[in-house]
């Protein structure tokens, strides 16, 4: 459980392999977390985090196999972190791919395979997640969204088509917790400085790592229902959503 100042004790992160699911440890760590949890699908690729964790004060790091193509071991794999490490105050769900749209245009299969990952495979891990922590009485579960998926551009229509599911089955989720004692929190950064996005142009506001991070452990101290990051596009896409179609189109090229 949480200690007694509030601060998060023990993590698992599906896509422990992600940047900002790293940077938001880093700072977890710095706050006293002792228990984290890596589900990747390659235990070896996060070695060096690892060791980066342990070295930071955090008392036990463990890594797990975990594949979000993979529905059946979901429920498996999540109890199995639940059983060994009792209580999980805190599940960071940060797995999925971006893709590229003209690849997706020509390849149907690879088009169905990111919506695999990213939409149906994060329903299937949630919802164990959710599943454990309602038995536990306790936890918040951090999803991983996107202003993608706020409006979808042309540019990204599958990967933003996802995050708009995604983002809609978590915040469904987080009504269907309440009162319970799991809360949901979902996140939604711009465009972000990553090993994901390096060979692209940035958007306007982009943002980095460490800077999501940063909101990430804000909401988690403020209770938040919904960080976004950085602040500012919430206002950006008050209007962004209500623009009619046709200027939406020229505005959302890059």
């Amino acid at each position: 459980m949480r200690n007694a100042l509030g601060g998060v004790q023990s993590v698992l992160v599906l896509g422990g392999g992600s940047d900002i699911a790293a940077a938001t440890l880093r700072k977890l760590v710095a706050d006293r977390c002792r228990t984290v949890v890596l589900g990747v699908r390659d235990p070896s690729s996060v070695a060096g985090l690892v060791a980066e964790l342990e070295s930071a004060g955090a008392t036990k790091v463990e890594t797990v196999a975990f594949d979000g193509r993979d529905f059946t071991s979901h429920a498996g794999v999540i109890s199995g972190v639940f059983s060994s490490h009792g209580d999980i105050d805190l599940v960071l769900s940060a797995f999925g791919v971006l893709g590229d749209q003209d690849t997706f245009d020509d390849d149907p299969t690879a088009a169905a395979d990111a919506v695999v990952v990213n939409f149906a495979g994060q329903v299937s891990a949630i919802t164990a997640c959710a599943s454990a922590m309602k038995a536990q009485g306790h936890g918040l579960i951090v999803v991983m969204s996107s202003v993608a998926g706020e409006r979808v551009r042309k540019d990204n229509a599958v990967y933003g088509a996802t995050k708009a599911g995604l983002d809609g089955f978590a915040q469904g989720l987080a009504d269907r917790l309440w009162g319970s004692g799991v809360r949901v929190m979902v996140v939604r950064p711009g465009f972000v400085h990553s090993k994901m996005t390096e060979a692209m142009v940035a958007a306007p506001f982009a943002t980095t790592p460490e800077a999501v991070a940063d909101d990430i452990v804000a909401g988690i101290t403020k209770g938040s229902a919904t960080v976004w990051s950085p602040g500012v596009l919430r206002y950006v896409f008050m209007i962004m959503r209500h623009l009619p179609r046709p200027v939406w189109r020229k505005v959302s090229n890059r």
